[in-house]
């Protein structure tokens, strides 16, 4: 196969598309368009008639059946933004050749060193080429190696006629990062009975599963007086607000203390003054049970540490940000039985596993397009340490073509 995956990534990672989480426009970032304009380009260059960009950022895209056969219309998609967390701006891509298993040293800033031993899925890289950052913004694997691999197929699958397929769906999404991805996307227009979003890390991974999510935020209202007269009267809510971050527990239902289906809480801001202050959680846990308790939690500690301060009050705020798409493709098994069949043909075992976050495959399962997430290939995502293969960039393409091919054998 003539794969245009590494090119066609090293032109995207350098357009900055940045998502940013206090912009109320879709897309957050006008930038995002930048790439989506790209891409409308190339797909229209492929042969690719209806592809386009709408006025929220989203690209759409058909390829046309090849087949006699009544084939469900599957989709394929990936998400544009880069993440808020570290820098996108002027991406500098660097390719190791044929990688020696040792730590890689970041050439504009040699304090970031990517070491084996933080990241042992390097040692399954041996003798291939392995594309990193210069060190000083991330790279935007997550998820322009999706968009990448996308493409690819595309190519492979226009140019290629005798692999008989039928009618492919092609998705681009802006501000999946922040949490939007899904808000604005037409799934009418898309068409598909099923989806696959292309998201994922280790070669062979398929998620089924994802967190239930739940954002929260906690106001509190606190009692302001001048300072100079402030003995017994002044409640202050920073300090309330304080206090509670203060009080949860950092052994365990934490982020940093918690791996594979555990739970946590997790503070992602805290702002204010003496009268008034806000904390807003990420709140995740596999099932909606479990997701209730760890609220509840955060209710009871907030109202135990307000006894201390009679006179100030709180509002508690719960946003649903998106459920376990488990629940969903349980309904539908053979979507996620031809992906894993799809893996085996390019040559890799396929590994079942639960992803601890979400993707827009979390909100499209529940807005009726069943979405598991195939692995990308991208590694240490939303840091100046990411990476990735260039050869497990060529197994996703190959798994996506073969996905393709097994959706039209099997109908």
């Amino acid at each position: 196969m003539n794969y245009t995956v590494t090119e066609r990534f090293l032109k995207y990672v350098r357009i900055d598309t940045q998502s940013d989480p206090s912009s109320p426009t879709c897309p957050s970032t006008m930038k995002q368009k930048n790439l989506g304009n790209v891409l409308v380009a190339e797909l229209l260059d492929m042969g690719v008639k209806d592809a386009h960009m709408d006025e929220n950022g989203y690209v759409y895209g058909t390829i046309e059946s090849n087949t006699t056969k009544q084939v469900p219309v599957i989709c394929f998609c990936s998400h544009m933004d880069t993440s808020p967390d570290c820098s996108g701006f002027n991406v500098n891509p660097q390719i190791n050749r044929n990688y020696d298993g040792k730590d890689i040293v970041l050439i504009n800033d040699i304090s970031q060193v990517i070491k084996v031993s933080e990241h042992p899925s390097l040692l399954k890289q041996i003798g291939n080429d392995i594309i990193t950052t210069d060190g000083t913004t991330l790279l935007g694997a997550d998820n322009k190696a999706g968009v990448a691999e996308i493409m690819d197929a595309a190519y492979q699958l226009i140019n290629n006629p005798e692999i008989k397929h039928g009618t492919i769906k092609v998705l681009f999404t802006p501000d999946e990062e922040i949490g939007r991805g899904s808000d604005k996307a037409d799934l009418v227009k898309v068409g598909a009975k099923f989806g696959y979003t292309i998201d994922g890390e280790e070669l062979g991974h398929i998620e089924n599963e994802t967190f239930s999510a739940d954002g929260l935020t906690i106001n509190i209202h606190g009692v302001s007086t001048h300072p100079g007269f402030a003995k017994n009267k002044m409640e202050s809510a920073i300090k309330i607000a304080s206090e509670i971050v203060a009080a949860l527990p950092t052994d365990e239902m934490s982020p940093e203390s918690t791996e594979k289906k555990q739970p946590f809480v997790h503070p992602v801001s805290i702002s204010g003054a003496v009268e008034e202050a806000s904390i807003k959680f990420i709140i995740r846990a596999f099932d909606e049970e479990t997701l209730k308790k760890q609220e509840d939690f955060l209710k009871q500690l907030t109202e135990l540490i307000l006894k201390s301060y009679p006179h100030s009050t709180y509002d508690f705020i719960v946003t649903n940000q998106y459920r376990n798409m488990k629940d969903v493709l349980d309904k539908t098994p053979e979507v996620v039985e031809y992906a894993m069949e799809a893996v085996r043909r390019a040559g890799v075992e396929p590994v079942l596993s639960s992803i601890r976050g979400g993707t827009d495959g979390s909100r499209f399962s529940f807005m009726g397009l069943p979405c598991p997430n195939i692995f990308a290939g991208e590694h240490a995502f939303h840091s100046k340490h990411e990476w990735i293969s260039i050869q497990d960039m060529y197994r996703v393409v190959d798994t996506i073509v073969n996905l393709t091919k097994v959706w039209e054998e099997r109908s």
